[in-house]
């Protein structure tokens, strides 16, 4: 069975995982956010680029 076989491997990987410690969730954290702030800011520079040119 195709799904039991998934389930168990699942069910493995969960089982050798580990819990992030607070440094490494801050870090992940901060990461995570400064990628946002990239993108957003990217956004924004397309909106305001096109305003200007459309004349909104």
């Amino acid at each position: 069975m195709k799904i039991k076989e998934t389930i168990q491997n699942y069910l493995r990987i969960l089982a050798i995982t580990k819990r992030a410690d607070k440094e490494e969730f801050i870090e992940t954290i901060r990461i995570c956010g400064i990628g946002i702030a990239i993108i957003g800011s990217i956004g924004f520079l397309f909106y305001l680029i096109s305003a200007l040119i459309g004349g909104l």
